[in-house]
């Protein structure tokens, strides 16, 4: 039995289908007089009457006969364990026979989409795709966002609170974060400055995640903060009363996106007395601080990583909230519709229609004051319009929704309420390829938003006019030039945490009386080092998927060195350590995900078991009929967590599950609670060998993560459930709707390509971007393919 409701997962669909493919009493009959002995005999003789003639299941048995193993490891469960009365009893050729059938017939993969053709579903916006549109239909008419540079913001110094004069500018650097201590006078301690002056930095600020984000100003002085606005600040304790040394304020920033962030401060007036000045004040301290708290994490000073000194143009964030898209199959889909979806859409619309009218002035260039605002208005509206359906309006198309709107209400900014309105409303903004014959335009929206969840930009949109989007080349040149945009990476982080099954952010809480220094702090920072590491991975030359497995080095700063036994000064900003490679092996002994699947006090082989199983694997799991709560440790005080694991799950029914997911646990034993590294528990050394069944058949013994992660990185197994789910996350289509052959070919070129993940996400985009859609729902496979690989 499983130990905890989080990881009740079993370990293969079929383990417990197939505890029943017996025939019952009454009807079996012995195979050594059967005339026909092939493996569809055996199954009609001895199966069909409780799992149907096509494995679709009974009354009694109502589950189908459907999973991810092999033939061999179909073969091997029934000549162990079937019938469940009298096992051992269908053995050999004949459990060889019958395995293959069912196979074939309807439990793999291949049959399953035979049987039952996947097909490309007509799908609207999602939840992200729906945000990430709007900010860029706005943000369209505001130029492009750059992300270029040092690290840091830009800052300016003045000897006077005057900051408008360049003369009185005397330090212009970039500082990499906002944490400085000026004591009595700025660096340098120019002696001609005294107690009074001011800086200013400007540049941009890179939100990692999609959520709130609580920025935070500590001074003694005056200060002002605009973070994604540039006229009114997020932060204003320029007029300063009382003691009070810290501000705070929170903005929703979607991940992946630069925002422009701006902050003033004045050393205040100290050393003045009723407006005349002091000719002997007293010193007085000077200090500032710009930090934040993301998403579910603890405040930090934001790192330089995530600061540039170059200026980009506000986004677009819009506030409305939507009921959450559907993931019942592995990964996010708009194939469902609600009426609270539908309100959802409405309440977006009217925002960012009150947006567009009250900023209509710097995204179409019509003035209040201007005798030509109208037509300026009409020339934005149809441009707004064409890019939110994502291709040119017909000239009908243009007449009953901007110019019927501007006949209908007085008033330019009514009138653009209006067009917006009808727009964001219509099915052709909402829905992907609504009508016609699939053409430039359509390879265009599906490339943007495989690799963008968003609308095209203006040089694929070029593209399309152009009609330059026909063959393959073309495609692939688009591809690889939009792959290197921020919101390509950011999409690929959040796939690599919802692959990791922690893109929810998990509760790394720990026992304090065991791990004292384990802080809230530290928790956020290992967040941080994770995202370092996938970043560092994803896009460094090579972007192996290899070395995200077997990787020696991890990023950490000074206060995480000093927990995980690293050398670096306490106030080291994040960098880039290596490890023992006897102890660590690349990103599945992240402490982060060490901590993030264990228990409070203890390890647990089965999170981390499952996590590699269903995740890394791909394998198909399914809950246990109940929940069990683990034996507690201090009733067990004398075993190691692996041996109170194997006590718990020693039942033969439960290792019909467990038999798989606890060996592929154990090899990561080595690891406490919080991640760090152990050779003994409760006095006994640990045990870090486990085992794995392949596909084939093959019983796999591994010694340790560093064994593991090496079979990982070699394994077809994790290469094709690595290219199914990344398929889906980009696509949010089912793969085997495109063709049957798709995962394995995908698969195959991965490897070919030296495993380069970047080089996968392009492959993966330009394939369904030419993948032909049918307008009639039948699978892509029956249609002539447009464009070979």
């Amino acid at each position: 039995m499983t130990t905890n409701r989080e990881s009740h997962e079993s370990a293969s669909r079929v383990a417990l289908l197939l505890l029943t493919i017996l025939v019952a009493p009454a009807a079996r009959t012995a195979l050594a007089d059967a005339p026909d002995r092939s493996g569809e005999a055996i199954y009609q003789k001895q199966c069909l009457s409780c799992h149907g003639k096509h494995g679709e299941g009974s009354k009694e048995y109502g589950q189908p006969l459907e999973g991810d193993r092999s033939v061999g490891q179909l073969a091997k469960y029934i000549a162990k364990s079937m019938p469940e009365d009298d096992p051992g009893t269908c053995v050999g050729p004949d459990a060889e026979k019958v395995a293959a059938y069912i196979y074939e017939a309807f439990y793999s993969k291949t049959a399953q989409a035979r049987n039952k053709p996947p097909r490309i579903e007509l799908s609207r916006l999602t939840v992200r795709q729906y945000q990430n549109t709007v900010a860029d239909l706005i943000g369209g008419f505001r130029g492009p966002t750059t992300w270029e540079g040092p690290t840091g913001l830009h800052g300016q110094y003045y000897k006077s609170h005057q900051i408008w004069k360049k003369e009185d500018r005397i330090i212009d650097r970039v500082d990499p974060s906002i944490q400085l201590d000026f004591g009595v006078n700025l660096p340098g301690d120019p002696k001609t400055i005294g107690h009074r002056f001011a800086a200013r930095w400007e540049g941009s600020v890179m939100a990692p995640e999609t959520g709130d984000y609580e920025f935070i100003v500590r001074t003694e002085h005056s200060v002002k903060l605009w973070v994604n606005d540039p006229r009114k600040p997020l932060i204003d304790r320029w007029v300063k009363s009382g003691h009070d040394t810290e501000f705070r304020e929170t903005i929703r920033l979607l991940g992946g996106r630069a925002y422009p962030i701006r902050m003033e401060f004045s050393k205040g007036k100290q050393g003045e007395k009723d407006g005349k000045k002091d000719p002997d004040p007293p010193p007085t301290k000077a200090s500032i601080a710009l930090l934040w708290k993301p998403p579910q994490q603890a405040v930090e000073v934001i790192p330089a990583v995530y600061l540039r000194p170059s200026e980009t143009p506000p986004v677009f964030v819009l506030q409305t909230a939507f009921p959450p898209d559907d993931r019942s199959i592995g990964y996010e889909r708009g194939s469902t519709i609600s009426k609270a979806w539908d309100q959802a859409t409405t309440d977006a619309a009217f925002e960012i229609a009150d947006y567009v009218v009250a900023h209509l002035g710097d995204l179409a260039g019509a003035k209040e004051e201007d005798r030509d605002r109208e037509t300026k208005a009409r020339a934005f509206c149809r441009t707004f319009a064409e890019r939110a359906f994502r291709r040119p309006l017909t000239d009908g198309q243009s007449a009953a929704i901007v110019d019927r709107s501007f006949k209908a209400v007085k008033g330019t900014d009514a009138a653009v309420k209006r067009v917006v309105l009808a727009t964001l409303k219509s099915p052709r903004f909402l829905y992907h390829e609504v009508g016609g014959k699939a053409d430039s335009y359509d390879v265009a929206c599906r490339l943007s938003y495989e690799l963008w969840d968003s609308l095209p930009d203006q040089v694929l949109a070029d593209a399309a006019r152009r009609d330059e989007l026909k063959t393959r080349d073309q495609v692939l040149r688009q591809a690889e030039r939009m792959a290197g945009n921020l919101k390509t990476r950011a999409k690929l982080r959040e796939f690599l945490l919802q692959w990791l099954r922690v893109d929810r952010v998990p509760d790394v809480t720990k026992d304090p009386k065991l791990f004292p220094g384990f802080t809230p702090e530290v928790a956020s920072d290992l967040r941080t080092s994770l995202n370092l590491f996938l970043d560092d991975v994803a896009w460094a030359d090579g972007a192996s998927f290899r070395r995200l497995l077997q990787a020696d080095d991890l990023y950490l700063n000074g206060r995480l060195a000093a927990f995980y036994g690293a050398k670096l000064p306490a106030d080291a900003p994040f960098q880039k350590v290596k490890l023992d490679e006897a102890e660590r092996a690349g990103l599945l002994t992240h402490p982060y995900l060490m901590a993030a699947f264990a228990y409070t006090a203890a390890s647990s082989p089965i999170h981390r078991g499952v996590l590699i199983s269903r995740g890394v694997l791909g394998r198909t799991l399914r809950p246990p009929p109940e929940a069990v709560a683990p034996l507690a440790p201090d009733l067990h005080a004398g075993l190691t967590t692996r041996e109170r694991v194997s006590l718990q799950t020693s039942p033969k029914s439960c290792q019909m599950c467990h038999g798989m997911i606890n060996p592929l646990g154990y090899t990561l034993e080595h690891f406490d609670a919080v991640g760090r590294f152990r050779k003994e528990e409760h006095g006994k050394s640990i045990d870090a060998t486990g085992t794995y069944q392949s596909r084939s058949g093959e019983t796999v013994t591994l010694h340790g993560a560093r064994e593991l992660a090496a079979f990982l990185a070699r394994s077809d197994e994790t290469h094709s459930a690595f290219v199914r789910q990344l398929f889906h996350y980009l696509v949010k289509q089912p793969i085997r709707a495109f063709s049957a052959k798709e995962e394995d070919e995908l698969r195959d070129f991965f490897v070919k390509h030296d495993d380069n993940i970047r080089t996968l996400i392009v492959e993966i985009a330009t394939q369904a971007a030419l993948a032909p859609r049918d307008p009639n729902g039948k699978p892509a496979s029956a249609i002539p393919v447009a464009a070979g690989r």
